[in-house]
């Protein structure tokens, strides 16, 4: 969701700075989400213990899980959290998601910088050539 915010003060800022600025949140919370789909996966996976961890503190403290029950409540047990789509371990599939936002966001920073100027500049369309002189 942060990203989708960060794109959309892209649309918003249509210049090449808030592309900037826009591309180096995405690029930033993309890590973030590299770094906690990596940790999903060999620490936290790993625990055998149900013990509240520091994502179940925060949202509880903020209370997210009583105000938005559908996106924050804990509906599966420890036993039910290894579940893989496809065969494939869910936090892969997030891994994957914020590696490709994080592409996406350097690809649109790469692609509007300035071409590099020739060594020799041709004349524009439409006008002669200069000639050197003798």
């Amino acid at each position: 969701m942060a990203i989708a915010l960060a794109v959309l003060l892209a649309w918003l800022w249509r210049s090449r700075s808030g592309l900037r600025v826009s591309a180096g949140l995405v690029i930033a919370l993309a890590n973030l989400g590299v770094l906690s789909a990596l940790w999903q996966h060999f620490v936290a996976a790993a625990s055998a213990s149900c013990n509240l961890t520091l994502a179940d503190r925060i949202i509880g403290a903020l209370q997210l899980d009583s105000l938005l029950p559908d996106v924050f409540a804990a509906t599966a047990s420890c036993a039910e959290a290894r579940v893989p789509l496809l065969g494939v371990p869910y936090e892969f599939w997030s891994l994957a998601v914020f590696v490709v936002a994080e592409a996406l966001a350097v690809w649109a920073v790469l692609s509007r910088l300035p071409a590099p100027s020739p060594a020799v500049a041709s004349a524009p369309a439409g006008l002669p050539e200069r000639q050197p002189q003798a």
